[in-house]
């Protein structure tokens, strides 16, 4: 099984979905080649060469910004040429400008928000969920010999570690583009980005009143940690929606993720349950979070809280 990686990027850079794509194609093992479609592609070859990499695809196109039917006209040019089994795109706002429609031209399967893949009998099964995350089902694909599949970013750990892939130049297709980069505009993302923090303090509605959020907020910032927090107390108004951890909101793989009266509700464990260490802390022993927490304390959270405060 031969799985093509589209990468990713913005204004040069690299964005790390693209090496948790690598990874989610080494798990369908087979020859991975990444393809780069860009003005200036061999400037990301270093970085998209790491282990796993077999092969990269560079694609020189005008212009150099993002537009979908330039890469779209790409990626099925290099379908036709290398005929992979799977090609993985991010589940991000530019890959779904382009990986429904290249499915459907191309009768390819296809699912989206996919967080983990396996090979089954020659096939793929992906996983995803539906319901508003409520249920989580495997999807075959049967009929269809190649699939698109977008991946959920923060599913997969990134590739690392030195590579050794052969590059190959591809010739870009001739495409008249329908859209026209004008300009870049900065988003207002609001107070934090919690997307790159290494240490998340996040509280639920266990914390009571909107009076105690502060108490927390201090501990937070004692603790070197940035403060997110569950839906419910977004919803409430006691949080902004930039701190908000879940499938509704940010998506998020800090290094640390302490769970403050989180009763670990589906859409939350969504945007979390990656993370690299996972404390939870409950006065209910039969919470959710507890199933995908590494440690976990069944008591009250503002003993615990107290007891954090006299160590920071």
């Amino acid at each position: 099984m031969s799985v093509l990686v589209v990468a990713e990027h913005v204004r040069g850079e690299l964005r790390p979905v693209t090496l948790e794509l690598v990874s989610a194609a080494r798990d369908l093992g087979g020859p991975v080649a990444v393809a780069v479609v860009a003005g200036d592609p061999s400037a990301l070859v270093e970085a998209v060469d790491v282990e796993g990499v077999d092969e990269i695809l560079t694609v020189a196109v005008e212009p150099d910004a993002f537009e979908t039917d330039v890469v779209q006209a790409a990626v099925e040019a290099l379908i036709a040429e290398r005929e992979p089994d799977a090609v993985l795109l991010g589940f991000t706002v530019d890959s779904m400008g382009y990986g429904p429609a290249l499915a459907a031209k191309l009768g390819l399967g296809f699912a989206s928000d996919v967080f983990a893949l396996r090979r089954e009998d020659g096939g793929v099964v992906a996983e995803r969920s539906f319901y508003g995350a409520k249920v989580n089902a495997e999807v075959e694909f049967p009929g269809h010999e190649r699939v698109v599949l977008l991946v959920r970013p923060t599913s997969w750990a990134p590739s690392a570690g030195g590579g050794g892939a052969t590059v190959t130049e591809v010739a870009a297709p001739a495409v008249q583009s329908r859209a026209r980069h004008r300009d870049w505009v900065e988003v207002e993302a609001g107070d934090v980005d919690i997307t790159t923090a290494d240490f998340l303090l996040s509280v639920g509605r266990g914390i009571g009143d909107k009076e105690n959020l502060e108490q927390f907020e201090e501990l937070a910032e004692r603790m070197g940690a940035t403060l997110s927090s569950s839906r419910p107390l977004v919803d409430a108004g006691w949080m902004p929606n930039a701190r908000q951890v879940g499938q509704s909101g940010k998506t998020v793989k800090p290094k640390v993720y302490l769970a403050l009266g989180i009763s670990g509700a589906v859409q939350h464990l969504a945007g979390m349950k990656t993370s690299g260490t996972i404390v939870a802390v409950n006065s209910d022993p039969e919470a959710a979070i507890f199933n995908v927490a590494h440690y976990g304390a069944v008591a009250d959270l503002f003993d615990v809280a107290e007891e954090l405060e006299k160590l920071f």
